[in-house]
């Protein structure tokens, strides 16, 4: 079975349904959430991430007005809480100049978005792709671990982040609701079915191959 990138969306959104990704109830706990997760898992986030509610309410100025001493006890459970909190005053920092205006942001920086995000202290490619999807709800591909897991088995091996990302192109009418799908779907998958060698062999993509790059966005 042959697919480009719109028909493997497509079956795993058929097969597996609607995510719901990411699971927080607004922004700003969305990029708090992509912060505290890097280089650990989620159960270690959400302790962190009660804190901070409890804290702040999830108010971008609340959490701006935090300092280090006020921080690090909240995030402690993320690990790394001395440069996730660095990171965290960073991001909310630059949040301030623009008055929390996350539409004024975008639609002052457009194609430079991504390039402010990755000067951040602390944000990386995938924290800044996950950003521009979930925050500024910009159609883009994450390749994070479980995407370049997945495209290795479908055909696309890649060496790291950038590889990945370089090579899938997202279909020109994928919606913002899509792309968030799409990582959600990918993730989703791999806990289920990248673990083992058997798993994957009995998940429904087993068969499947992506199409040549050049055609697969189409």
């Amino acid at each position: 079975m042959q697919l480009t990138i719109k028909q493997l969306y497509q079956t795993m959104y058929t097969t597996m349904g609607p995510q719901g990704w990411w699971p927080a109830d607004s922004k700003w706990e969305i990029i708090l959430g992509a912060i505290l997760v890097q280089n650990t898992n989620w159960r270690n986030v959400v302790p962190a991430l009660t804190n901070l509610k409890a804290a702040t309410a999830f108010a971008p100025a609340k959490i701006h007005a935090l300092n280090a001493n006020q921080l690090e006890p909240l995030i402690h459970s993320s690990g790394f809480y001395h440069n996730k909190s660095k990171a965290i005053a960073a991001v909310f920092n630059w949040l301030a100049t623009f008055d929390y205006d996350l539409t004024a942001i975008k639609q002052a920086r457009g194609d430079r978005l991504r390039h402010d995000l990755l000067q951040l202290r602390g944000i990386g490619a995938e924290t800044a792709d996950v950003f521009l999807v979930y925050i500024f709800d910009v159609p883009t591909f994450i390749a994070d671990n479980y995407a370049r897991r997945l495209f290795t088995q479908l055909g696309w091996p890649s060496n790291n982040y950038q590889q990945l990302y370089r090579q899938v192109q997202l279909p020109a009418d994928f919606t913002p609701a899509q792309a968030q799908e799409f990582h959600g779907l990918i993730d989703e998958f791999g806990k289920s079915y990248l673990q083992t060698a058997t798993a994957w062999k009995q998940s429904f993509l087993a068969d499947a191959h992506l199409i040549p790059i050049k055609k697969a966005a189409q």
